[in-house]
């Protein structure tokens, strides 16, 4: 067993509110603590098991192709499995994200949409045919 026991990822936002509504609120993030004070804002968000993906840049490209068309992302992209990747992708269009490109279904099976977050984040919404782990 790793002595890694969770993973996070620490985003320093232009717009604190704008973040926390598009990530708690529209893509419903449980928040799990507040831990601002009169020297600045901070939440932490549970996004649910995490995994890192480590990519080459040859791969990235691939990638990017695949569910873009292009070489679009850069050296962060959240990959997000959710239960309905384009019911997913029009609720956070509404909350302000961009859509990159149309979904689309993946050589690997997977149903992705591309996303850039109001904060510039790119995001890849994935349904995959697999069932979710308990």
């Amino acid at each position: 067993m790793a002595d890694v026991t969770e993973l996070r990822l620490a985003f320093t936002v232009q717009d604190f509110d704008q973040a926390l509504a598009f990530y708690r609120d529209a893509l419903g993030l449980e928040q799990l603590a507040d831990w601002s004070s009169d020297s600045g804002r901070v939440v932490a968000l549970d996004a649910g098991r995490a995994v890192l993906e480590l990519l080459d840049e040859a791969q990235a490209g691939t990638v990017d192709a695949a569910e873009a068309g292009r070489r679009v992302s850069g050296t962060v992209r959240f990959a997000l499995r959710v239960v309905d990747s384009e019911a997913t992708a029009r609720k956070l269009a509404e909350a302000g994200a961009v859509p990159v490109a149309p979904p689309v279904l993946t050589p690997w099976g997977d149903r992705n949409a591309r996303l850039e977050a109001p904060d510039g984040m790119q995001l890849t919404l994935f349904t995959s045919g697999e069932p979710l782990p308990d």
